[in-house]
Parts: C-alpha cells; structure tokens; sequence
C-alpha cells in the first residue's frame, strides 16, 4: 500500500515538471497570454528576410511582432501590419524599418521613436519607413566603386 503511494506522488511530480516545461516554452515561445496590443501599419520598399511572427524591436527588446505582409498592386510596396504592446507609445513622427544581426543573423524590424508630442492611435500607419538592403548590391557597389562619389578624383 505504502509503494503504490509513493508511485503515485512520484507520478504527480513528474507531470507536474512536465507541465511546468511546458508552460515555460509556451511563454518563451510567445503562445500564451501576451499583453494587450494594438495595429500599427507600415509600407516597405523591400521586407526581405522578413516573415509573419518576425520580432519588432525598440532599443533592441522585442515590443511586437508582424501579424501579416501583402503586395500593394497599386504601389508594389509590401504593407506590413504590426501588432504593437499596448504600453508602448509612438510619436507620430517615428521611423520603422528592416534590421539585420549580423552577416549571418536574421533580419527583424527596428521602431526609431520621433520627438513629436502626438502619439500613433491603433490602426494608424507610420509614414517615415526604410525597407530592407541587400548585402549583395552593397558588396557590388563597394567592389565596383561608383563614379559618382564625392571622393571620386577629378581629371
């Protein structure tokens, strides 16, 4: 009687650990509860190496994420819509655009407060935006050397 007591407590720990983990991943995982947010929109040149869930970062802490991306046909840029944390308060004036980590990291996007007095409401669209650039076609204008530099020599 007392080793089918002691099985049981041990089963119940076990799950309990097990659950534990695995509220611990979901939460790291960003699947639970999240605090409230609101929609921001945005329209970028370029959102490469960006998909739905990429992170939405100020100074660097995640602040969002981008719920959905689509193709303007009438401007062929890509509108991206945010889901910003309720607690965080944009000016009007502020920047958003395509980052990366690195050579090797993955790209996310970068929220640059203004200074203006008046806040984004839910569901307004941040004007100043900067799309994503390509590694490659700076590479090719580095090794290429443009003529039309400032430090170009002059004949």
């Amino acid at each position: 009687m007392a080793h089918d007591r002691a099985e049981v407590v041990t089963g119940a720990a076990v799950l309990a650990a097990a659950v534990g983990f695995v509220v611990y991943a979901a939460q790291g995982a960003g699947l639970t509860g999240a605090p409230e947010s609101y929609p921001l929109t945005a329209s970028f040149r370029s959102v490469e190496g960006i998909t739905v869930g990429s992170d939405v970062r100020l100074a660097g802490v995640k602040v969002g994420t981008i719920t959905d991306i689509s193709l303007n046909p009438q401007t062929f840029f890509a509108d991206a819509r945010i889901s910003l944390r309720k607690d965080i308060l944009l000016p009007t004036d502020s920047t958003i655009l395509v980052s990366s980590e690195g050579l090797l990291g993955g790209n996310f996007i970068e929220l640059l407060p203004g200074g203006a007095l008046e806040n984004l409401e839910p569901g307004a669209e941040i004007e100043d935006t900067q799309g994503a650039v390509s590694l490659i076609t700076l590479l090719l204008k580095f090794v290429g050397g443009s003529s039309d530099s400032p430090d170009a020599a002059q004949p």
